[in-house]
Protein backbone atom coordinates (compact mmCIF):
# COMPACT_ATOMS: atom_id res chain seq x y z
CA UNK A 1 0.00 0.00 0.00
CA UNK A 2 1.40 3.15 -0.75
CA UNK A 3 1.41 6.57 1.52
CA UNK A 4 -1.32 8.45 -0.58
CA UNK A 5 -3.70 5.02 0.17
CA UNK A 6 -3.36 4.82 3.46
CA UNK A 7 -5.98 7.53 5.27
CA UNK A 8 -4.70 7.87 8.81
CA UNK A 9 -1.25 10.09 9.59
CA UNK A 10 1.98 8.22 9.42
CA UNK A 11 5.03 8.64 11.62
CA UNK A 12 7.86 11.22 10.52
CA UNK A 13 11.10 9.46 11.54
CA UNK A 14 14.07 11.48 12.05
CA UNK A 15 17.10 11.34 13.59
CA UNK A 16 16.34 9.84 16.79
CA UNK A 17 13.80 7.30 16.11
CA UNK A 18 14.87 6.12 12.71
CA UNK A 19 16.61 2.94 13.73
CA UNK A 20 13.28 2.43 16.19
CA UNK A 21 11.26 2.47 12.52
CA UNK A 22 13.61 0.68 10.69
CA UNK A 23 13.68 -2.10 13.62
CA UNK A 24 9.66 -2.28 12.65
CA UNK A 25 10.20 -2.43 9.20
CA UNK A 26 11.82 -5.68 10.02
CA UNK A 27 9.34 -6.69 12.39
CA UNK A 28 12.15 -6.23 15.58
CA UNK A 29 10.79 -3.96 18.00
CA UNK A 30 13.72 -1.79 18.97
CA UNK A 31 14.26 0.43 22.13
CA UNK A 32 17.20 2.72 23.41
CA UNK A 33 19.92 1.58 25.89
CA UNK A 34 22.24 4.95 27.24
CA UNK A 35 25.49 4.06 27.18
CA UNK A 36 25.92 6.44 29.95
CA UNK A 37 23.65 4.66 32.95
CA UNK A 38 22.34 1.63 30.43
CA UNK A 39 18.74 2.69 30.86
CA UNK A 40 16.42 1.83 28.74
CA UNK A 41 13.83 3.90 27.57
CA UNK A 42 11.10 4.34 24.71
CA UNK A 43 9.95 6.93 23.08
CA UNK A 44 13.94 7.04 21.74
CA UNK A 45 14.84 10.11 22.22
CA UNK A 46 17.84 12.52 22.48
CA UNK A 47 19.06 12.69 25.55
CA UNK A 48 18.69 10.41 28.29
CA UNK A 49 16.69 11.37 31.13
CA UNK A 50 18.22 9.66 34.00
CA UNK A 51 21.80 10.89 33.32
CA UNK A 52 21.88 13.31 30.45
CA UNK A 53 24.03 11.48 28.11
CA UNK A 54 23.49 12.00 24.38
CA UNK A 55 24.86 8.47 23.29
CA UNK A 56 21.97 6.02 22.96
CA UNK A 57 22.04 1.89 21.33
CA UNK A 58 19.41 0.40 20.01
CA UNK A 59 18.54 -2.96 21.44
CA UNK A 60 16.25 -5.44 20.63
CA UNK A 61 13.22 -5.60 23.01
CA UNK A 62 10.95 -9.22 23.36
CA UNK A 63 7.62 -7.22 22.66
CA UNK A 64 6.08 -8.84 25.22
CA UNK A 65 4.18 -7.08 28.04
CA UNK A 66 1.67 -6.43 30.39
CA UNK A 67 -1.11 -3.26 30.31
CA UNK A 68 -0.36 -0.43 32.49
CA UNK A 69 -3.04 2.11 30.89
CA UNK A 70 -5.70 2.15 28.65
CA UNK A 71 -8.64 3.83 27.03
CA UNK A 72 -11.19 3.05 23.86
CA UNK A 73 -12.49 5.63 21.64
CA UNK A 74 -15.87 5.95 20.29
CA UNK A 75 -15.44 8.89 18.93
CA UNK A 76 -13.61 10.14 15.81
CA UNK A 77 -11.58 13.19 16.65
CA UNK A 78 -10.92 13.48 12.97
CA UNK A 79 -12.07 12.68 9.57
CA UNK A 80 -9.25 10.74 8.79
CA UNK A 81 -10.70 7.87 12.14
CA UNK A 82 -14.19 7.92 10.77
CA UNK A 83 -14.92 4.01 10.02
CA UNK A 84 -11.84 3.20 12.66
CA UNK A 85 -13.78 3.53 15.80
CA UNK A 86 -14.01 2.21 18.61
CA UNK A 87 -10.21 1.35 18.76
CA UNK A 88 -8.14 1.02 22.30
CA UNK A 89 -4.96 2.86 22.58
CA UNK A 90 -2.64 1.12 25.61
CA UNK A 91 0.25 2.06 27.51
CA UNK A 92 2.56 -1.32 27.86
CA UNK A 93 5.13 -1.64 30.45
CA UNK A 94 7.78 -3.68 28.40
CA UNK A 95 9.16 -6.96 30.34
CA UNK A 96 12.38 -4.87 29.60
CA UNK A 97 11.22 -1.98 31.66
CA UNK A 98 10.15 0.94 29.55
CA UNK A 99 6.53 1.47 28.90
CA UNK A 100 4.92 1.86 25.62
CA UNK A 101 1.70 3.94 23.61
CA UNK A 102 0.35 2.07 20.83
CA UNK A 103 -3.03 0.44 19.80
CA UNK A 104 -4.79 -2.96 20.31
CA UNK A 105 -5.32 -4.88 16.65
CA UNK A 106 -8.78 -6.46 18.85
CA UNK A 107 -10.06 -5.54 22.52
CA UNK A 108 -11.23 -8.49 24.22
CA UNK A 109 -14.52 -7.35 26.11
CA UNK A 110 -12.92 -8.32 29.18
CA UNK A 111 -10.11 -5.75 28.86
CA UNK A 112 -8.00 -5.12 32.10
CA UNK A 113 -5.09 -3.42 33.85
CA UNK A 114 -2.06 -6.27 33.58
CA UNK A 115 -3.02 -8.49 31.04
CA UNK A 116 -0.13 -9.67 29.13
CA UNK A 117 0.48 -8.35 24.96
CA UNK A 118 2.88 -9.41 22.74
CA UNK A 119 3.85 -7.29 19.66
CA UNK A 120 2.41 -7.78 16.34
CA UNK A 121 3.81 -5.30 13.01
CA UNK A 122 0.95 -3.87 10.72
CA UNK A 123 2.85 -3.57 7.09
CA UNK A 124 1.00 -0.23 5.92
CA UNK A 125 2.99 0.97 3.36
CA UNK A 126 6.09 -0.42 2.02
CA UNK A 127 8.02 2.34 3.70
CA UNK A 128 6.18 2.19 7.10
CA UNK A 129 5.34 -0.48 9.37
CA UNK A 130 3.39 0.19 12.56
CA UNK A 131 3.63 -1.86 16.23
CA UNK A 132 0.71 -2.84 17.60
CA UNK A 133 -0.37 -5.26 20.64
CA UNK A 134 -2.37 -8.13 21.06
CA UNK A 135 -3.47 -9.69 24.23
CA UNK A 136 -1.90 -12.85 24.96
Amino acid sequence: MSADAYALPLPRPGPDDAAFWAGCRRHELLIQRCDGCTALRWWNAPMCGRCNALEATPVRASGRGTIFSYTTTHRAFSPAWQGKVPYTVVVVELEEGPRMTSMLVEAPAALRIGQHVEVVFEDVTGEVTLPKFRVI
